[in-house]
């Protein structure tokens, strides 16, 4: 993250995001007549405008304030062109989800969960030092066993920003040294806090949650040993020194080691990332068809035309108990 500023902010926008759920799930269980949750449950139905709905909307406000104050980050510090663009975007796409929300779009009620999800999932490794130490030096390992299965073998040393042996040193052709060095953002974290969030959002029975887990965190830990592989044997390695100038004007850069680190990185990983990502969606959705209210509602956000794609990917209306029956009360 950018800074302690956009950390606090981000954990503003779960807890606002939290608030809402929580105000939907009071409202929703209609359960008994008396007792704490019931005299909770007739305050809040006595406003005007449901309140997990202006609680949701508060959120979408927030969480567009919170990509725009980590626009300059992507932008200009990573030098990272897909994540500024996306980042940039993000901010006028959720004050629109908000303002659809506060109309009555209350579809969008899940995908506020999930990035209130999302965020639980995230901020504990971004926050807490020994949980990001861990991961990174998980993938760390991983990244090094990978090229050494491919014949590469560079140093393992202490890297200059985190301070522990999470980086490998690569010495070119003409004694050049090269620092590779694995950080929070290289884990896949981000991918894998948006599904586990997407999927715990959803109210589906806890089998085929866990399901889509399954299919979905392996594949993403998997891709991105893979991407943090290559990226480590083409910058180590210099085998994509393409278009120089060009490349090195682009990311505002006066180091030509760096250009295969742009491209492999920057470009061609998280354009395929984006790819990866669609795939993935694909199957998790096999599992938990309930995901498809998030991507319809994503879809109206972009085309502002509704979409029945049970209908098209031909899968199940209702959740299905592992007893082949249907019921409400399995729903999570």
């Amino acid at each position: 993250m950018a800074s302690i500023y956009t950390d606090l902010l981000g954990w503003v926008v779960i807890a606002t995001f939290l608030a809402g759920a929580g105000a939907e799930y009071v409202r929703r269980n209609r359960g008994g007549d008396t007792g704490a949750l019931a005299t909770l449950r007739r305050r809040l139905d006595a406003f005007d405008t449901p309140p997990e709905r202006t609680l949701a909307t508060a959120g979408w406000v927030l969480f567009a304030a919170f990509w725009l104050a980590l626009f300059p980050h992507f932008a200009f510090t990573q030098k990272s062109y897909v994540e500024g663009v996306l980042s940039l975007f993000a901010v006028p796409a959720s004050l629109y989800a908000g303002w659809l929300l506060w109309n009555g779009r209350d579809s969008l009620l899940v995908l506020s969960r999930a990035v209130a999800a999302m965020g639980i999932v995230y901020f504990p490794f971004e926050s807490i030092e020994p949980l990001k130490r861990t991961l990174i030096l998980v993938v760390t390992g991983q990244t090094g066993w990978a090229m050494a299965q491919l014949g590469y073998e560079p140093t393992l040393v202490e890297g200059p920003i985190l301070g522990y042996q999470n980086a490998y040193r690569f010495v070119t052709a003409d004694g050049h040294g090269l620092l590779f060095e694995i950080v929070l953002a290289c884990t896949g974290l981000g991918s894998m806090a948006i599904f586990a969030g997407l999927i715990a959002a959803v109210r589906a029975p806890l089998g085929r949650k866990l399901r889509a887990l399954a299919v979905s965190i392996p594949i993403i830990w998997g891709l991105n040993i893979a991407r943090t592989t290559f990226i480590g044997i083409t910058f180590g390695n210099q085998y994509l020194q393409l278009f120089v100038d060009e490349v090195l004007f682009l990311f505002g850069s006066s180091d030509p080691y760096m250009v295969s680190f742009f491209l492999s990185d920057r470009v061609i990983s998280q354009v395929l990332a984006v790819v990866a990502l669609v795939g993935v969606t694909y199957l998790v959705v096999r599992e938990l068809p309930e995901l498809v209210t998030v991507i319809e509602d994503v879809l109206y956000m972009v085309t502002k035309e509704e979409y029945d794609l049970l209908e098209s990917l031909d899968l199940p209306r209702e959740p299905v108990r592992t007893d082949g029956g249907r019921s409400d009360s399995d729903e999570l």
